[in-house]
């Protein structure tokens, strides 16, 4: 497997950290033993997140083009719009960014707080849209790209999650590749990964990675879409996309794509009952602040699945934390009283 070919600009510390939860494991009985790989915690770019793994394969593709603006897309309290706003701040061009009315939630404060009033912050030219979610291309997107060039400027476009475009999964492949490596000092290696998936790219750079020594069934991704077929039809892309393009030497098999639908009701960037406890639990056994659209179901699932013993005991299972609490700003009506 070869992602050394591949260029890749710095926008990280470098590897993240994977730190042990005995508080959380004690608190589902110790049957397992749950570690966490702090990718929350992986830049000092706007808070950091998953994103930025991807961006890093990115964005030279962007200086290669010509480009003076980066033009995504998202939801409202989007971390991807947030984290491509840092980008483009740091590498010196401008940004456009459409912000679309994905998520049926109406706080009061949801559309000045948060990843948006970062991304605002950071300088982005950020459009609200009313259109509902998708997690495909969108014309507000190409919309966007035709006004900056309008304007004079060079567009260069990042879909929504960075996870259609060509190097959308790079990222992930090397996060694979950076757990063999720790496990490689831990003595040990982890019999399940736990991870979001809604635009489909970090797990199914995970798939890829993972793949190489036959582990990517031990991938699983928890939904938090609402739209599974999509998100399993672009997984699958994603992941034979990337996999020829790092060469693996071999298909991924649909068996090896494991999606799990249990936690994503009630609807995209909605929490459930059961999402919030899951948040609550993270943060008052280990101070882990997940959020209430990607990383509390994520959390919800690692939780149920464990009190029910999908894991067998003594399972080492590694929970991909991939940011996004600033989006707990934008959902303060659920959480006022802890």
């Amino acid at each position: 497997m070869n992602l050394e070919k591949f260029e890749r600009y710095p926008l990280t510390f470098g590897p993240t950290p994977i730190e042990k939860l005995p508080q959380l494991s004690a608190a589902l009985g110790d049957e397992v033993e749950i570690w966490a790989k702090r990718d929350d915690c992986n830049s000092g770019l706007a808070m950091g997140g998953n994103k930025l793994r991807k961006l890093e394969y990115i964005v030279p593709d962007a200086i290669a083009a010509g480009a003076d603006t980066l033009v995504s897309i998202g939801g409202v309290q989007s971390n991807h719009t947030r984290l491509v706003a840092a980008t483009a701040a740091k590498i010196g061009m401008k940004c456009r960014l459409v912000q679309e009315k994905w998520v049926p939630h109406y706080d009061a404060v949801y559309d000045r707080v948060g990843n948006i009033l970062m991304t605002r912050l950071m300088g982005a030219d950020s459009r609200l849209v009313d259109d509902g979610f998708d997690i495909g291309i969108r014309q507000s997107w190409e919309d966007a790209m035709q006004s900056v060039r309008d304007e004079g400027g060079k567009p260069y476009g990042i879909p929504a999650g960075a996870s259609v475009h060509k190097f959308g999964g790079l990222g992930y492949v090397g996060f694979a590749e950076e757990v063999r490596m720790q496990e490689a000092g831990l003595g040990f290696k982890f019999d399940y990964i736990i991870v979001c998936v809604v635009t489909g790219s970090t797990q199914a750079g995970m798939i890829v990675g993972f793949a190489a020594d036959n582990r990517a069934h031990r991938v699983i991704g928890i939904d938090a879409s609402g739209t599974l077929e999509q998100t399993r039809t672009q997984v699958r892309q994603i992941v034979d996309n990337t996999a020829e393009l790092v060469e693996l030497g071999r298909e991924v098999r649909d068996d090896e794509i494991v999606i799990n639908p249990d936690y994503a009701y009630p609807a995209y960037g909605v929490p459930s009952q059961e999402t919030n406890e899951a948040i609550r639990l993270a943060a008052r056994t280990e101070a882990m602040i997940t959020d209430p659209v990607y990383e509390g179901k994520s959390m919800q699932g690692l939780i149920d699945l464990t009190r029910k013993g999908f894991f067998p005991k003594g399972s080492k299972i590694l929970y991909a934390h991939l940011g996004g609490a600033p989006a707990l700003n934008g959902y303060s009506y659920y959480y006022k009283d802890g």
